[in-house]
């Protein structure tokens, strides 16, 4: 039987800067950077409706001028991967199942490419910045099946956040919901996923 991997990306193999450095970056608590910015600028730009330029004008909701450039290098320079988990890709690179990305991100994903070379373990295969779906929408799992022609119970998906894991696991798909590099390999390694 083919075997799938769909993995999400941000919390689950990659330091997500969104929580403590864009905070920082401003003199904000995360608290008070939930409060200012923008209500959907940051959905829209994970959906591909706004690019680069427009997201970084909107992403306060006054309005308010920022050092965008700034911005982008402080978010750029925090993305490395998750203790435990580059030695596991390749791992799991070398084994008898497909990767690939199924992620809410926006064109920032090229960001983490340029500095990570994500790409040496899995394909990019399903940004919602270019799908224009995101998670936990149902079609953002049943999407990626139809278009690698298998079955959702041919695909497991990987996933930080319990509610996109269930979203997975309703059409069909195995889940797994990430907690560690130890605790994913032993999911994968009861599945006969690693090599």
């Amino acid at each position: 039987m083919r075997r799938v991997i769909l993995l999400d990306v941000m919390g689950t193999l990659v330091y997500d800067p969104f929580h403590v450095e864009m905070p920082a970056f401003f003199g904000m608590s995360l608290e008070e950077l939930l409060r200012a910015k923008h209500r959907d600028a940051w959905v829209r730009f994970e959906r591909g409706e706004l690019d680069e330029a427009a997201f970084l004008a909107s992403f306060f909701a006054d309005g308010r001028a920022y050092d965008h450039r700034g911005f982008v290098a402080r978010v750029r320079e925090t993305y490395r991967y998750l203790d435990g988990v580059e030695p596991l890709l390749a791992r799991l690179a070398a084994g008898p199942a497909e990767l690939h990305a199924l992620s809410n991100y926006p064109c920032w994903f090229q960001m983490i490419e340029e500095r990570l070379g994500l790409g040496r373990y899995l394909a990019w295969s399903f940004v919602s910045c270019q799908t224009g779906v995101r998670k936990p929408d149902p079609e953002a799992y049943l999407g990626p099946a139809r278009r690698l022609g298998v079955e959702p119970g041919e695909c497991l998906f990987v996933d930080d956040r319990p509610k996109n894991v269930d979203a997975a696991r309703a059409v069909g798909m195995d889940g797994v919901v990430f907690e560690d590099a130890a605790q994913l390999e032993r999911a994968l390694a009861t599945r006969g996923l690693l090599p």
